[in-house]
């Protein structure tokens, strides 16, 4: 592993035809980049001292383990444990425990993928700790692996293979055993034999329904899989799982998605850290939340003509309960945050009941449509226009110096109903007065 030195500062499908495969010209070598227990690992980027310490990070409110470092992966803790069971067992066993920083996560995540950039402009970002690379001639995976540790301290495993589907299985090799951190598969007798000691369910794309088909017509893994006949492969498992058989053949099928399908709603949901009757903190939370989901919107330059909000009660125990929703047709698609917020406020006011103790609220918007083809309305009220240059300086203003500089007085200023992140590390890499001092 190279020297902990580490760099930082602020700032920072398948096709539906009937065609199998497809021409890429030269050889080309995919990678799935993975980053090592991802959470834990941005956690201990800025506290070198938890290393070899065992380490969590909670979900939402504290609720849940969502990520766990090696060392408390050793000691038992399972993923998912809700943290008020095992809180003792954790305090016993000197475990750090955090709350999700998803602030820092989201930075130290864009950190990642422009290192992977320099390499190769093919890049392919599959989730916030994944992405897949297609490595050019002479491109070495241990060579980015440290390239990626030096800059920004994420340790990250690397498997190399000819096809997206084989790179995942040689990405599992990479996180154990002597791979270092990086593996590329073999070919010939040695493949055959990885393919083999691969179940079936841990083929990507394979679910649990095809698993269930396919260990009853006994295919149990990876190589029985990729030696089935075409014709078979597609009868039973349509055009997709043919494709998985061809890329477990070494054949590239699943290209390389230039632009993402486009996601046809934008939610922002959240528990509170308590009881929350009044409908004054309530509209706040809707206007939280109607903020975040036009946010979303904005970065991906979309608009939304449908809001559906919705308030609600602890689901399970003894006391009143009341859940309601409600749906709102926008005057116009758009992303302009005074919009959602203001037809949110109107919204809650209508399915709120005084009286109970709400325990989560949330906010999804819908009817999505490209944001620069909107026909706007000459007539529209004030309120119903986009103010686009209002809203980029905004952003703008929140990407540089952090999120909430810029925000709406609806938001609320203390926000005491907020989620409960009781272990929250600070914002190291998004607001300047969290930033680290060297002395």
């Amino acid at each position: 592993m190279p020297d902990d030195r580490v760099r930082l500062g602020i700032g920072g499908g398948f096709e539906e035809d009937s065609n199998i495969s497809f021409s890429t010209g030269d050889t080309v070598r995919y990678a799935l980049v993975d980053c090592n227990n991802f959470y834990v690992s941005c956690e201990r980027v800025f506290r070198p001292e938890l290393n070899g310490r065992p380490v969590v990070v909670l979900s939402n409110n504290d609720g849940c383990v969502i990520s766990r470092s090696s060392e408390a992966k050793a000691l038992g803790i399972a993923m998912g444990a809700p943290y008020f069971q095992i809180r003792k067992e954790l305090e016993k066993a000197g475990v750090a425990v955090f709350s999700s920083n998803y602030a820092l996560y989201g930075d130290m995540s864009a950190r990642v993928m422009s290192v992977l950039g320099a390499y190769t402009p093919e890049i392919d970002v599959y989730s916030i700790d994944e992405a897949f690379l297609e490595l050019p001639d002479g491109a070495d995976a241990a060579e980015v692996r440290e390239a990626v540790w030096q800059h920004t301290g994420i340790p990250v495993s690397i498997g190399v293979g000819p096809t997206r589907t084989l790179a995942k299985i040689a990405n599992r090799r990479a996180k154990g055993g002597p791979a270092g951190g990086s593996y590329e598969l073999p070919t010939g007798s040695q493949l055959d034999a990885i393919l083999a000691e691969t179940p079936i369910e841990g083929v990507w794309g394979i679910g649990r329904r095809w698993t269930r088909l396919l260990r009853k017509e006994r295919i149990a893994n990876a190589l029985a899989l990729r030696d089935q006949p075409d014709a078979w492969v597609r009868k039973h498992l349509s055009v997709v799982g043919l494709r998985t058989a061809h890329e477990l053949r070494g054949r590239p099928c699943i290209r390389m998605e230039d632009q993402p399908a486009r996601q046809r709603s934008k939610m922002c949901t959240r528990s509170f850290k308590r009881p929350v009757s009044e409908i004054g903190e309530l509209q706040e939370a809707v206007a939280l939340f109607a903020s975040r989901a036009a946010e979303k919107l904005r970065r991906e330059r979309l608009a939304a003509s449908m809001m559906q909000v919705y308030i609600t009660t602890k689901r399970h125990g003894a006391g009143p309960s009341y859940t309601n929703s409600t749906t709102v047709t926008l005057p116009a698609p758009t992303d302009y945050t005074p919009t959602f917020v203001q037809q949110a406020h109107a919204a809650l006011a209508r399915i709120y009941k005084p009286g109970y103790p709400y325990r989560k609220a949330g906010i999804c918007l819908f009817g999505l449509t490209a944001g620069g083809a909107l026909q706007q309305d000459l007539f529209a009220p004030r309120c119903t226009r986009n103010d686009t240059a209002l809203m980029q300086a905004m952003d703008a203003l929140n990407q540089r110096y952090g999120r909430g500089t810029l925000f709406l007085a609806a938001e609320g200023i203390e926000k005491p109903w907020d989620m409960r992140q009781d272990f929250l590390s600070p914002h190291y890499t998004t607001r300047w007065d969290d930033l680290m001092a060297v002395r």
